[in-house]
C-alpha cells in the first residue's frame, strides 16, 4: 500500500511543472532539468491518478453488487468491472513502486570496462578478445562511443587485458550487470581430439567518476615514473613516459604506458583510478545498507560465475536468473544482449521491491 499523500505529491508536482513550463518564465539554465523531470513524471502520472481514484470507484461498484434491487445483467457487468479494476490497481501499484524506488545515481554515467583473461591460457585470452568485440558491437548498435584506454595483447589475436571508456546514454544502467566471471566452453582450434575446453575471463564495469563525484587528495597519491616496455623502436624505451599511480590509503595501483607522453599516461591512469575508488566507495555504502543481501546482481562481485557461453550447444546461460538462450551467435553479435539485460533488470527491481 502506497501512502495517499505520496501519490498526491507526485500528481501535484506534475501539474506544477506543466504550469511552469507553459508559462515560459523558467530560467534557461533549469529549463532542461525541469523538462526532464516533467517527462519522467509524464510516464507515471496517469497510473497515479487511477491509483488515487481506486477506492472511490471500488465503493461505487460494491454498492451495485450489494444492492438487492440490481438486476442480474447489471451485477454481471459490475463484477467484470470490479475484476478489471482490481487487476489495474495491482498493475498501477507495481509501476508506482518501481517509479518511487531510490534511483542509482551512477545509472546515467559513462562506464569504464575492464576485461581480463582468466584461467585457460591462450583460449582464455581469445575469449577475452571475443567479449571485447561483443561489447564493441553492442556499443555500435546503441551509438555509444568506445575509447581504448589500455590494451595488452597475447598471441593469435587474444587479449590478456583491455580497459576502455564507453560514453553515451544510460551506459552504466545497461552494462552494470556484466561484472563477474564469464565462462566459455568450446573446442580450441589446436585441439586434435575434439575435446571441449573450459576457460574464463573476468569483466568489471565501473561507473566513470567525475572530479565532482570524488575528491582525491594529491598527498594520498604516489606517482612513479619508469621507462615504457614493449617492442623496440625509436620512440620506445628512450624516455621515462610510463606512469604508475598508487592511492596510498587503499593500496589501489594503476599503471599506464600506452601513450608516448607522460602527461597523457597520467591522465588516463587517473581516469581508471578515479573509477575504481568511486566503485569501492559505492560498494562500501551498498554493503552497509544491505549486509544480508544474497544476490550479487550489479554489485560487481567477481568471485562467482555469472554466465556461460557454450559453443558446441550454441547456447548462452545467465546463472543469476537461470535463463538460457539457444542463440549464442546472435548474442555475441549484440543482437540478443538486451533480452538478457531486461530479465536481469526485472529481477533487480523485484528484489528492490521486496526489500522495501
Amino acid at each position: 500500500m502506497i501512502p495517499q499523500k505520496t501519490i498526491e505529491e507526485l500528481v501535484n508536482k506534475h501539474a506544477t511543472l506543466e504550469k511552469d513550463l507553459a508559462s515560459g518564465k523558467i530560467d534557461k539554465k533549469i529549463f532542461a532539468e525541469k523538462s526532464k523531470e516533467y517527462a519522467d513524471l509524464n510516464e507515471i502520472v496517469e497510473n497515479a491518478k487511477e491509483y488515487m481514484n481506486f477506492e472511490k470507484e471500488k465503493v461505487e461498484l460494491e454498492k451495485i453488487l450489494s444492492d438487492q434491487s440490481s438486476d442480474e445483467e447489471l451485477i454481471k457487468m459490475a463484477e467484470g468491472e470490479m475484476n478489471q479494476l482490481l487487476s489495474k490497481h495491482q498493475s498501477n501499484e507495481k509501476k508506482l513502486k518501481l517509479f518511487l524506488l531510490p534511483k542509482d545515481e551512477a545509472d546515467k554515467k559513462n562506464a569504464i570496462l575492464e576485461i581480463r583473461a582468466g584461467t585457460g591460457g591462450l583460449e582464455a585470452s581469445l575469449f577475452a578478445s571475443d567479449l571485447f568485440k561483443m561489447y564493441e558491437k553492442i556499443s555500435h548498435k546503441k551509438k555509444w562511443f568506445v575509447e581504448l584506454i589500455s590494451i595488452s595483447k597475447s598471441e593469435a589475436g587474444g587479449l590478456k587485458e583491455v580497459i576502455a571508456s564507453i560514453k553515451g546514454t544510460n551506459i552504466y544502467s545497461t552494462l552494470k550487470y556484466e561484472s563477474g566471471v564469464h565462462r566459455v566452453q568450446r573446442v580450441p582450434d589446436t585441439e586434435t581430439q575434439g575435446r571441449v575446453h573450459t576457460s574464463a575471463a573476468t569483466v568489471a564495469v565501473l561507473p566513470e567518476a567525475e572530479e565532482v563525484d570524488l575528491k582525491i587528495n594529491e598527498s594520498d597519491l604516489r606517482v612513479d615514473v619508469f621507462r615504457a616496455g614493449g617492442p623496440g623502436g625509436q620512440s620506445v624505451n628512450t624516455t621515462d613516459s610510463a606512469v604508475r599511480i598508487t592511492h596510498v590509503p587503499t593500496g589501489i595501483s594503476v599503471s599506464q604506458q600506452d601513450e608516448k607522453s607522460q602527461h597523457k599516461n597520467k591522465a588516463k591512469g587517473m581516469k581508471i583510478l578515479r573509477a575504481r575508488l568511486y566503485e569501492l566507495e559505492r560498494q562500501r555504502i551498498d554493503q552497509e545498507r544491505s549486509k544480508d543481501r544474497k544476490s550479487k546482481i550489479g554489485t560487481g562481485d567477481r568471485s562467482e560465475r555469472i554466465r556461460t557461453y557454450n559453443f558446441p550447444q550454441g547456447r548462452v546461460t545467465d546463472h543469476r536468473i537461470n535463463l538460457t538462450l539457444h542463440k549464442l551467435d546472435e548474442f555475441l553479435e549484440g543482437e540478443a544482449f538486451d533480452e538478457v539485460i531486461e530479465h536481469l533488470t526485472l529481477q533487480d527491481q523485484e528484489e528492490s521491491l521486496s526489500n522495501l
